[in-house]
């Protein structure tokens, strides 16, 4: 569904956030219409800690190209950071990093979605 919005960042703003920890799943229906679906896997390769994405020009966890582990890529739970994010906590322990929801909706997965960023990519060259 296109955008009703034609400048601001109310699209931004999500209407649902469904987590089933079942199949692995994090969904966003977003204030635009648009829907979001991640897997676990994903969203646990975006977590944007200082831990996972580094920090002062230091490579991090991430960056390592570590295999995760079932418990690294198992949701415990989610809270709501403000109204700007959302905070995972893993069953591994883990649970510092803060996904924006401009970062969640920027790196949304739907084919729509990558092959916006793919054109973009692609004039950018």
């Amino acid at each position: 569904m296109p955008s009703s919005y034609t400048s601001g960042d109310e699209y931004l703003a999500p209407s649902r956030i469904h987590v089933d920890r079942e199949a692995g799943r994090l969904e966003i229906d977003w204030a635009d219409g648009h829907h979001t679906v991640y897997d676990t896997v994903t969203l646990r390769w975006l977590c944007p800690c200082a831990y996972c994405r580094g920090e002062a020009g230091m490579p991090g966890w991430l960056d390592s190209s570590p295999t995760l582990t079932p418990d690294q890529t198992r949701l415990v739970d989610v809270q709501l950071v403000g109204t700007y994010a959302l905070a995972p906590t893993w069953a591994d322990g883990h649970h510092t990093g803060y996904y924006t929801f401009e970062q969640l909706r920027a790196n949304c997965p739907c084919p729509e979605d990558e092959a916006r960023r793919a054109a973009r990519t692609a004039v950018e060259r």
